[in-house]
């Protein structure tokens, strides 16, 4: 019997800009594609210097890998998946980057624990899922004041109440958007 081969992406921009992220070959794990990931970061701006970013259901790593090549301060990383996570530290230590933090867990549980702010919160469930109504608004409550949620799902998503919709594309079958609480007006004088 042959094992399965170990699949892999590239990082796509800043400082580790083509380096290969390898990971185990899972059917369901579904990477996020170049192009996307690419049109993601234009949205998000290429450099992220000092940010902080929030992966719920990292996969391979790429996206909180992505943030640290593009300058992020802090690379939350967070997934069900034991190998998952073994293998992005893994990659994380063959690179030699710093600023990636760790945890094999529950994305709804993490957020609900979690009093950190985040200028980025990747949400990347499994396809066939549909967390939006109990993921969505716990994600807007973990931004900083001028961050974004992202958030890749089969269908189009409407942002919740007290967020808008910034940015929506498709690639294939996959729906991608920004959101971001709405602003608030100033208080009265």
């Amino acid at each position: 019997m042959s094992r399965p081969r170990a699949q892999q992406v590239r990082i796509i921009g800043g400082r580790h800009r083509g380096r290969i992220i390898r990971f185990p070959a899972v059917a369901e794990l579904r990477p996020t594609p170049d192009r996307v990931r690419e049109t993601l970061f234009n949205w998000l701006g290429q450099d992220l210097t000092g940010r902080r970013t929030l992966d719920l259901f990292c996969g391979t790593g790429a996206l909180s890998l992505e943030s640290i090549s593009r300058g992020a301060a802090l690379a939350v990383a967070v997934d069900r998946s034991a190998a998952f996570i073994r293998a992005v530290e893994a990659t994380a230590a063959a690179m030699n980057v710093q600023g990636l933090e760790t945890h094999v867990g529950d994305a709804q549980a993490f957020l609900k624990r979690e009093r950190r702010k985040f200028d980025v919160v990747f949400l990347d469930p499994p396809f066939d899922a549909n967390p939006w109504d109990s993921l969505l608004p716990p994600s807007l409550a973990a931004l900083s004041e001028q961050g974004f949620v992202y958030a890749e799902a089969r269908q189009a998503l409407d942002a919740p109440p007290g967020a808008e919709l910034w940015r929506h594309a498709k690639a294939g079958q996959v729906h991608y958007h920004l959101m971001r609480n709405r602003e608030r007006e100033a208080p009265p004088m």
